[in-house]
């Protein structure tokens, strides 16, 4: 019973390790085939090893704020970036005005509130909307990031994110 399932075993794995030949057909065109034809000459191609990647550990599952809270656990946010900002190429905004989003995890918790820095000093009115928008910005290189703030003191801030904006000035 034994070699027979060895044998059942050794067969399914015999088409991964199958041979791939390459050859010229009759029409000139090349092709590729699991067994070499018999009238044409084929050479066996050798293919790389096969990619693998490892997957990243599982993350933490973020505890719940406790009913009553009025902060997120540890007072962080685990996720606190902007999103909708070009890095590789220059954002277009002929009246220089434009919105950025805020991804945030958990969900931004009372009292705290959203400002936005640009070039290093704080921009607009603080919010709890996690899309926020900024008029008449100059043209040129600018550096933004957003702060998670409660009253005056900051909580957090995110990394600060180098764009371009450009405008085109109409005569």
């Amino acid at each position: 019973m034994r070699p027979l399932l060895l044998l059942l075993l050794l067969s399914c794995i015999a088409p991964v390790m199958a041979q791939i030949y390459k050859y010229i057909d009759a029409n000139g065109n090349t092709a590729y085939s699991d067994q070499p034809p018999e009238s044409v000459k084929a050479e066996p191609v050798e293919l790389p090893p096969l990619n693998s990647v490892e997957l990243p550990p599982p993350n933490e599952p973020v505890a719940p704020a406790q009913p009553g809270s009025r902060e997120p656990p540890d007072s962080a946010y685990p996720v606190l970036e902007l999103t909708g900002l070009p890095t590789e190429e220059a954002l277009r905004a002929n009246n220089g005005t434009f919105t950025v989003g805020v991804l945030i995890q958990p969900r931004l918790q009372d009292p705290h509130r959203l400002r936005l820095l640009l070039d290093d000093q704080p921009y607009g009115q603080p919010s709890n909307v996690p899309i926020l928008q900024l008029v008449n910005i100059d043209r040129g290189e600018h550096r933004l990031a957003v702060q998670v703030i409660d009253g005056q003191n900051v909580v957090q801030q995110s990394p600060t994110v180098t764009f371009t904006v450009q405008r085109v000035h109409k005569p």
